[in-house]
């Protein structure tokens, strides 16, 4: 059976406007700059609209071209990607460990409050 090829990796940008967009669920240029423009006064229409077809060029985004404006909507869900992510991530970074991606991050990335709801968690898990 052939392997499925990977999904394209998001740059840093890209993710910032999936961010925006998966609450939205889809949207058009006008509508995503309105969002992203909350946070980030300096974004332009234009470089938004840009950015979006990118995205749709790369497969990170899917877009209905039915109405006059283009509607764009994320290709994978906010869970499949960071999972994707995420995997690479432990593979590369940690040579596959999940474990030692998890002690690297308990060793000064984790508050107090934080850990003691992972201790919860794992609890519930042994339950």
């Amino acid at each position: 059976m052939p392997r499925q090829p990977a999904p394209p990796k998001p740059t840093a940008a890209e993710l910032d406007l999936l961010r925006a967009l998966w609450p939205l669920g889809r949207a058009t240029a006008k509508q995503m700059h309105e969002a992203l423009a909350k946070d980030r006064p300096d974004v332009t229409p234009a470089n938004v609209l840009r950015l979006l077809q990118i995205m749709h060029g790369k497969g990170l985004l899917v877009r209905d071209e039915s109405e006059r404006s283009h509607v764009y909507a994320p290709a994978q869900a906010q869970d499949s990607l960071r999972t994707g992510l995420l995997d690479d991530f432990i593979h590369k970074a940690f040579s596959g460990s999940g474990k030692e991606l998890v002690m690297a991050a308990l060793r000064g990335h984790v508050s107090e409050r934080e850990r003691a709801e992972i201790r919860r968690l794992l609890q519930e898990d042994d339950a």
